[in-house]
């Protein structure tokens, strides 16, 4: 597709429609501090782009009335992938950034040229399935494990995508697909998922706690990704060493507990559908982890002092809030006041959140 070249004022109200919709145009004015002839001609311009549409408001006030503005869905959509060591994902949202279909592969592709025939097929296959025309779709963003080595592209990914690390594959996603592809780590991706259309619409800086087969996170800074002058801000599994290393909070030290015990548990997305937290084993891995856990959320309470930690990844409801009531209390100091302290939320993007996250990628670099 021809993308648009949008001036920051017109990304500044797409956004805002996008969090707010629908929205009176009338108060764009106070949300923005520009003038009404700003955010006509801004508006004006935007639906002749056909992003937003607008309806008559459903009550009366004094006055003309003010339109109500919202995006539209159909005018753009963002392709995420998700590249792990044994299966991959593949997602659509479109322009509010909203899940349109999501496609797993329930089998490694530790052979890059064949993964990405693989993918690209089964791309193709999910536009016709959706009806999603390919000129529509904006990018392509690309989500995989591990951390940025400093050379541009480079990631240093577990060793069943030996294949896919330390090397920028990048050119070879944008031939095969026809997109722009745009490269995150799976846990800052699942951030980007998590400000967009998670916990950012209530809290513009957090930091995101990635439970997934690994552990990892990201940072959220007004609203924005902080990636780092490397690429890997927020790798908090860096500040455990040796024996605590071992008894990080990764889910797959959770499923093996749980196989210990006899649950038998074929992966996370069985996790996520049929956790229970009277499950035998569940209990061990929980005092096996929290200790590093509680760590992890002092140091990002003491260095960050973020509005919010979200506890995110694939990451169970039920074992999130658990988690959260067992975190060590904040000690109280001087005159019986403790210091304050982030809230500690549940992150609301559970399934396949890295995927999402990588589908909203594009669409933000693009329109927000």
């Amino acid at each position: 597709m021809s993308l648009p070249e949008l001036s920051t004022n017109q990304r500044t109200i797409l956004d805002l429609v996008r969090r707010l919709a629908p929205v009176e145009r009338a108060s764009l004015t106070a949300q923005t501090g520009l003038t009404q002839q700003s955010i006509h001609r801004i508006v004006s311009a935007l639906l002749e782009l056909g992003l937003v549409r607008t309806r008559a408001p459903e009550r009366s006030l004094p006055g003309k009335p003010s339109p109500l503005l919202s995006l539209c869905p159909e005018a753009s959509y963002g392709a995420g992938l998700l590249i792990n060591t044994d299966s991959a994902v593949l997602c659509l949202v479109d322009l509010t950034c909203a899940r349109v279909a999501l496609r797993r592969i329930d089998e490694g592709l530790p052979d890059r040229a064949a993964g990405i025939a693989r993918l690209k097929a089964e791309f193709d296959s999910l536009l016709i399935e959706t009806g999603v025309p390919p000129e529509k779709v904006c990018g392509l963003g690309v989500a995989l494990p591990g951390y940025f080595t400093g050379t541009p592209g480079h990631v240093n990914a577990p060793e069943p995508l030996q294949d896919w690390s330390l090397v920028d594959f990048r050119p070879e996603l944008e031939e095969a697909f026809g997109l722009s592809v745009l490269l995150e780590n799976s846990s800052s991706a699942g951030a980007v998922g998590e400000s967009l259309i998670g916990a950012g619409r209530d809290h513009r800086s957090f930091a995101y706690l990635a439970f997934d087969y690994g552990f990892g996170g990201g940072i959220v800074l007004d609203g924005e990704i902080y990636r780092g002058p490397r690429g890997n801000a927020g790798e908090i599994s860096l500040m455990f060493h040796g024996r605590e290393a071992e008894c990080r909070p990764a889910l797959r030290l959770l499923l093996s507990e749980l196989r210990r015990a006899g649950i038998e548990v074929l992966g996370l997305p069985d996790l996520l559908a049929r956790f229970d937290p009277g499950w035998p084993g569940v209990e061990d891995w929980l005092s096996l982890v929290m200790p590093q856990v509680s760590r992890a959320v002092r140091t990002l309470h003491s260095v960050l002092d973020p509005d919010a930690i979200v506890f995110g990844g694939q990451l169970p409801k039920a074992l999130a809030e658990i988690m959260i009531a067992r975190v060590e209390p904040r000690p109280v100091h001087r005159y019986n006041v403790p210091m304050p302290g982030p809230a500690l939320v549940i992150g609301q993007n559970q399934t396949d959140p890295a995927v999402l996250g990588a589908a909203i990628l594009p669409i933000k670099d693009v329109f927000f």
